[in-house]
């Protein structure tokens, strides 16, 4: 927000008197808060820090001893720098004395050799300040009415952080008490450079109190929390903290903990232990970091690589490991992510599209897999109290492979028509079958052409002659393997009469009832018709 006295140097009407820093140049880079100009010798007791001090030198003391208090005095104050004006007091040098202790302290010392007005300076440095001023409480403003918007739209977490990111202009991490990435914006820059070995730089930045600034590691950090209970930390990469950027991150911070706050379930017991609620709230987080990574690796929406190291970010290791894609439908994200920590199995897991949840899991071993596969299903429907369907993909080696195997175990999820045989059921591909198959297919529109002319005609029947429904007729004979007898007594009629509907059949579709291909034709297009009504 203020100059420094580098900048300040670097002013027409300073520059009109031709500065000459003699001394204290490590501290050019201090910010002028203010421009003092006075000729007594106690001027240190007027100030309040963070002047540049302009003066001709006619009131400083004669003797040396007077002159080293002097300037020690002002830099004690925390002057930001003095200016002297030469040939008043002073000719062409100002006395070694004033030189020597200015550079042991380190407050800039600067001879002006030309005359020039103080009050052009002063005029000059105070717009700076006033402006500078004038910026920050507008960009404070947009600060809090952008945050303000965000709260009122209850923006997930990754876009805060991304706002965070846009006005901060440096990329922003925010971590759980693990030190697991839960959102990120890496600003333009990279993913990969920004979460590497992620856990072990965050224990590192440590900084003073709540909120504050880790000049060492180059962080400005503060914690996100509420009501005593905290649950993550909010990082921006800066390597100087202004003012402006302690209040983004703590209204930042703000807006992610009043979210936690007011997406709490409203039906719950208004005497909810707060601690549980914290928890839940953190797991949510990671679930929404999960689902992102696993919705990013089916869509293909983010390079393999950004994704391996997100996923190492919050602690699960994606490379080396045997990778098996499961697809859950029938329970939440929620148990698919605690049944992962109760199988003590490593993975991601989360929501994908509709109502069916993914998980990859990461083992160390092929050999772990079938072991790995009982244990999540049997935890999945112990915690979700009721039938589950759990598909699991072909187990792949690597992560570019994981999309396949999820992708695989997507599919045959929602081709499962049969309940599970037991508490620890996995599907594979293989044991989809046909119906399986055609639930697979059944958007294409070739197997919504082929039905139509295997049962196009005799669909029609029915419609116009709601009575007499011959498309059952038909089912009940080739699920009964072309028995006529037994078709016609599972039916509930009479042979003649079954006979009768089944010449009915063949004359609305010309189909040969009694040739087998033309059969087993009708019973996919029939099995094909299930899928597509499912």
């Amino acid at each position: 927000m203020f100059p420094s006295v580098r900048e300040v140097l670097e002013l027409d009407p300073v520059r009109n008197g031709a500065p000459r820093v003699v001394a204290g140049e490590r501290g050019l880079d201090q910010a002028v808060r203010w421009v003092h100009s006075s000729e007594v010798p106690d001027i240190a007791t007027l100030l309040r820090g963070g002047e540049l001090i302009l003066i001709t030198g006619i009131g400083l003391p004669v003797d040396e001893a007077g002159l080293r208090r002097f300037v020690a005095e002002i830099a004690d104050v925390g002057a930001c720098g003095l200016a002297v004006e030469m040939g008043r007091r002073f000719e062409r040098r100002l006395p070694a004395v004033m030189v020597r202790t200015a550079e042991e302290l380190g407050l800039p010392l600067v001879e002006l050799h030309r005359g020039t007005p103080f009050v052009l300076i002063t005029q000059a440095v105070h717009g700076m300040i006033v402006d500078a001023q004038l910026a920050e409480l507008r960009a404070t403003a947009e600060i809090h009415q952008r945050f303000t918007d965000l709260s009122v739209e209850g923006a997930a977490p990754a876009e805060v952080v991304a706002q965070t990111a846009a006005l901060a202009g440096a990329p922003v991490v925010l971590e759980n008490l693990s030190r697991q990435v839960l959102a990120y914006d890496a600003a333009g820059g990279s993913a990969e450079l920004l979460l590497a070995n992620w856990e072990a730089h965050s224990r590192a930045v440590q900084p003073a109190g709540r909120t504050g600034h880790d000049a060492g590691k180059g962080w400005l950090v503060t914690v996100v929390g509420a009501r005593g209970q905290d649950w993550g930390r909010l990082l921006i990469r800066l390597p100087v903290a202004r003012d402006r950027d302690v209040t983004l991150i703590e209204r930042a911070a703000a807006t992610l903990a009043l979210a936690r706050l007011t997406k709490r379930d409203k039906h719950q017991d208004e005497h909810r232990d707060e601690h549980q609620d914290a928890l839940e709230h953190q797991d949510a987080l990671e679930r929404q970091a999960q689902s992102a990574l696993l919705v990013a690796l089916v869509g293909h929406t983010a390079p393999v690589a950004d994704v391996i190291v997100r996923a190492k970010a919050l602690g699960v290791h994606l490379e080396r490991r045997q990778l098996v894609g499961v697809v859950l439908r029938g329970c939440s994200a929620g148990v698919a992510a605690r049944a992962l920590r109760d199988a003590s199995l490593a993975g991601l897991a989360g929501a994908l599209d509709g109502d069916l949840v993914g998980v990859l899991l990461a083992l160390r071993a092929a050999g772990d897999e079938p072991d790995a596969l009982r244990r999540l299903a049997v935890r999945v429907r112990e915690l979700a109290g009721g039938a589950v369907v759990v598909a699991a993909g072909e187990g792949v080696a690597t992560p570019k492979e994981a999309r396949r195997s999820l992708l695989e175990a997507s599919q045959v999820a929602v081709s499962v028509r049969r309940p599970a045989a037991g508490p620890e059921d996995v599907v594979r591909l293989a044991d989809v079958g046909l119906p399986g198959l055609l639930h697979m297919l059944r958007d294409e529109p070739r197997l919504q052409t082929f039905v139509e002319r295997e049962l196009g005609p005799l669909l029609a029947h029915d419609a116009r002659n709601p009575r007499e429904q011959l498309l059952g007729v038909l089912r009940v004979y080739l699920e009964r393997g072309r028995n006529k007898s037994a078709a016609a007594e599972h039916s509930h009629l009479s042979r003649p009469a079954f006979y009768e509907r089944l010449a009915r059949i063949r004359r609305i579709t010309g189909a040969d009832l009694d040739d087998v291909q033309v059969c087993l034709s009708l019973h996919v297009a029939l099995l094909a018709l299930d899928a597509q009504r499912d």
